[in-house]
């Protein structure tokens, strides 16, 4: 459709299925870097760009050019603390990191009440400096590289048609009343 010809334009590569042997050539970016709010919506775009790659440019994958980004939910403000701590602002991915980053920072002295926790909306709530600092700077952002396990990949592309195929309603339901207790819903 247009909107996969649109991204195969701007990525210099035409689309491709898992075997075909494409010319990566005109291949305009090594890195392509994925990125989405830290929010289930986030993950569901994430989720539907990754189905994307993995159907019509699975050789971008396959040569480790798909990125995943992490942007943090959380920004900790923590208060200078003599002259040997200065001010510092850290940045959680989730609960889990929020919690043990206040744990460190108990450890370290910091009082609970001195420190101010905001947490992001989205990639668009964060102001250009924030954005750079924790998504785009490569000194400072956290991604991931899309990889498939060594003989994982019939099993991933099987998994992804399931999951994201049209007329797989059936499937997926089986697959929800098997695993869906597995799952780790973010509501």
């Amino acid at each position: 459709n247009a909107e996969i010809h649109d991204i195969a334009v701007a990525l210099g590569v035409d689309a491709h299925g898992p075997d075909d042997s494409p010319d990566l050539s005109g291949l305009r970016y090594g890195k392509v870097v994925i990125m989405s709010d830290a929010d289930v919506d986030g993950s569901h775009i994430q989720t539907l760009l990754l189905t994307l790659f993995f159907r019509h440019f699975p050789s971008l994958i396959d040569r480790g050019h798909i990125y995943v980004a992490q942007p943090p939910l959380y920004r900790i403000d923590v208060p200078a603390q003599g002259k040997k701590r200065p001010a510092r602002r850290l940045y959680a991915l989730d609960d889990g990191e929020l919690t043990a980053m206040r744990d460190r920072l108990a450890q370290e002295g910091v009082r609970e009440t001195a420190i101010e926790i905001g947490r992001f909306k989205g990639l668009g709530e964060m102001n250009p400096e924030q954005l750079r600092e924790t998504t785009m700077d490569p000194a400072t952002r956290r991604v991931l590289p899309v990889r498939v396990r060594a003989g994982g990949r019939a099993d991933t592309v099987e998994m992804f048609r399931m999951l994201m195929g049209k007329g797989e309603a059936s499937s997926r339901r089986s697959w929800m009343e098997a695993k869906g207790d597995t799952a780790d819903a973010d509501i």
